[in-house]
């Protein structure tokens, strides 16, 4: 059971990268993930949405707040009826994708497991001004077999024996046809809808926070990684130079990440010779700053000089004080 979870966490986590869209497109995702082991009664289901990369909705079949589906502050604007009936089609998602389950067993009659997964992804993304650009459906069963809608939403990419009698099936029943007019109107209409509900928190600009670290490699190299913290949208370009030109080797960059709070982090790292850091600059690109910024690591040495001034000037001033207190206290002696 364990091990079934962490596969579901782990492919939760590959499908839901982070979403490059170019600026001031949307996308919406749906992901659903169907879970069976030995001795489950039920398989776990588990249902969530993203706009972007936010999530809005979410339902666990085994949490004890299954019922409670909104993930966002937008969402407590909508009434009772709109819930039962969300409630309603996530269940009927369920007994979809159980029954797709039951099929693909059937394909593998002598598994020896007995845990399965089974996920679809699908979702729309839209251009400036609303329109639709972009659609997808994928199926996954026990990261072996997929079948895929093509880029023009017409043919099935399929892999394995299960995904070849599912394509079989759905081209019966012109599912591609169902999905692509699902992708290019409903779908859509639904991403519209959570962009206008969402719009002060889906729709805000917050500016990186940025700053560099060094850190001296047991070869005597040295690492300087350059973060960008608390920005929000996701798109973002952290790049290294030196000597103004883009710096490519040596270089390491993670996915942008969520930071936990509705923002997020990302970091570039690169590793120069000692003595060398200065020549080396981070530049960084994000729809919240005017123009881009560029820093540099600052050697806490620089900052040596101006607490020598401040300690010679306090030193000064208690010597000054010192002798001043000296000569009244000799004169008061003499009087």
């Amino acid at each position: 059971m364990k091990v079934l979870l962490v596969l579901a966490v782990l492919l939760l986590m590959v499908t839901l990268v982070i979403t490059k869209n170019p600026k001031g497109s949307h996308s919406l995702r749906y992901l659903q993930t169907l879970l069976s082991w030995p001795g489950l009664a039920e398989p776990q289901f588990i249902f969530v949405g993203y706009v972007g990369n936010t999530q809005f909705i979410g339902f666990n079949s085994r949490s004890q707040s299954q019922w409670s589906l909104h993930r966002a502050p937008w969402k407590d604007q909508q009434t009772p009826e709109y819930w039962e009936k969300t409630i309603q089609e996530v269940l009927s998602e369920k007994r979809n994708l159980k029954e797709v389950m039951e099929k693909m067993l059937h394909i593998y009659p002598n598994s020896t497991t007995g845990n399965h997964t089974i996920q679809m992804r699908y979702g729309c993304d839209v251009l400036p001004g609303g329109y639709f650009s972009h659609g997808i459906l994928e199926l996954n069963f026990d990261s072996q077999d997929y079948i895929i809608l093509n880029d023009e939403l017409h043919n099935w990419i399929i892999d394995g024996k299960a995904a070849e009698m599912l394509k079989q099936e759905w081209e019966d029943t012109h599912y591609a046809q169902i999905v692509k007019n699902y992708l290019k109107g409903s779908c859509v209409d639904e991403l519209l809808t959570e962009l206008d509900l969402g719009k002060d928190y889906l729709l805000r600009t917050d500016t990186p926070r940025t700053h560099v670290i060094h850190k001296v490699r047991p070869d005597r190299k040295i690492i300087l990684r350059c973060w960008a913290l608390n920005f929000y949208p996701a798109e973002i370009t952290i790049t290294w130079q030196r000597d103004g030109r883009n710096q490519t080797q040596d270089v390491e960059v993670i996915e942008t990440r969520p930071a936990g709070d509705g923002t997020f982090q990302k970091w570039a790292a690169v590793v120069v010779p000692s003595g060398e850091e200065q020549k080396y600059t981070c530049r960084v690109e994000h729809e919240g700053l005017p123009e881009p910024i560029t820093l540099r690591w600052e050697s806490p040495q620089s900052t040596i000089p101006v607490m020598a001034i401040v300690l010679c000037l306090v030193l000064g001033a208690l010597l000054t004080g010192a002798v001043v207190t000296s000569l009244i206290w000799k004169r008061k002696i003499k009087g």
